[in-house]
């Protein structure tokens, strides 16, 4: 089994690629701060490097150069007596003129002395803004930080809110290394695809919706890159006593109804629930179309096309999970024909409008 050595496996990115790596059925040897096995001693052992230690934080300048720079020399010492492949995690940073970005760039030259030297394979990322779940808020992420504060009620600051920020998410950064893994590396400086380059303002408005989708029901829009990984990371900072919410159930004597879901772009989930007996419908539609899934309780659905008199049954259960769909132009209802709550779910091609209902009553 492939050693794959991370350093600063406990990280943002180590945390998760750790994982990817495991997952992906190579065997991982963990070094950060608090690793009391040597450096050495597990460089020893190991048949690939990650290299993502570094400092980004610290409390005086001297600290970028110590942990990113002195912390990579010492690393391609060793490598130059066991010469191994070689991954590093550097930043867009390393393009300007700060302490952390020479920090980087000094980093990024060593490893390519090291690749000239030994003609190991180095493969140096100069990564954009990362996000994604456990990422540390109130540290270096905006998405981090934005995530956590509206998730829990606080307040975010946005300085600009027209300022473009790249950004790149975390699976596609640690699918992006594991496929280094194996192959011949390169002697330029490498990217993590795809990116995103989103503005500060566009970035809270989407994060605002997504914390009022609890009231809205609206889900994000999937169909984007970015809002469908944005989103997945803004679930993960909710608190833990927030995983759950309660939409608006609409009860009468018949049972309830109960909208749980909308989209842009492919309609609305509901459940419906219907006492013994209780018959729901007896209306059609001229667009609007729906399937009907029971999953607890046995039902007839019946169909007539308007202007005809054939009735047509359908018997279903939730014994025997199948989908019904209710064309356009077809009165319907459902019956529930056993002894306990009939539950149905029910998708449908559009969003309800209450002003443009769509929904014309006639029995069947």
């Amino acid at each position: 089994m492939t050693k794959v050595l991370v350093t600063g496996a406990k990280g943002f990115i180590g945390k998760n690629l750790t994982l990817f790596l495991q997952q992906a059925q190579f065997e991982v040897l963990e070094f950060d701060r608090d690793t009391e096995q040597p450096l050495e001693e597990l460089l020893a052992e190991a048949d690939f490097v990650m290299h993502l230690a570094g400092i980004n934080r610290p409390l005086n300048p001297e600290e970028f150069y110590d942990g990113n720079t002195n912390l990579t020399w010492k690393l391609c010492q060793y490598l130059q007596r066991r010469p191994l492949p070689l991954l590093f995690s550097s930043s867009i940073q390393a393009q300007r003129d700060n302490d952390y970005g020479k920090s980087k760039k000094a980093a990024e030259d060593l490893i390519f002395a090291y690749h000239q030297k030994t003609k190991a394979p180095v493969f140096v990322y100069r990564l954009e803004n990362a996000f994604g779940k456990w990422c540390r808020p109130n540290y270096n992420s905006v998405v981090a930080t934005f995530c956590y504060n509206i998730a829990n009620g606080l307040p975010i600051t946005v300085n600009d809110p027209q300022a473009v920020v790249p950004f790149v998410y975390i699976d596609d950064i640690c699918k992006a290394f594991l496929n280094c893994i194996g192959t011949s590396g390169s002697e330029s400086i490498l990217s993590v695809r795809p990116s995103y380059d989103v503005t500060i303002g566009d970035l809270s408005q989407m994060l605002y919706r997504f914390m009022e989708q609890r009231q809205t029901l609206q889900l994000a829009d999937l169909r984007d890159g970015f809002e469908k990984k944005l989103y997945s990371t803004f679930l993960s900072y909710l608190p833990t006593d927030s995983f759950s919410y309660a939409p608006t159930m609409h009860v009468d004597q018949r049972g309830s109804f109960t909208e749980v879901l909308k989209t842009l772009d492919r309609g609305q989930v509901s459940i419906n629930v219907a006492h013994p007996g209780i018959i729901k419908g007896n209306h059609w539609h001229h667009t609007k179309n729906e399937k009907f899934i029971v999953v607890q309780g046995e039902a007839a659905i019946r169909f007539r096309k308007v202007g005809e008199q054939e009735v047509i049954t359908y018997h279903v259960s939730g014994e025997h999970i199948e989908v019904v769909d209710i064309p356009c132009g077809y009165t319907h209802h459902i019956e529930n024909t056993g002894t306990t709550d009939l539950i149905t779910v029910i998708w449908a091609n559009e969003v309800f409008d209450p002003s443009h209902p769509d929904t014309f009553f006639e029995e069947v």
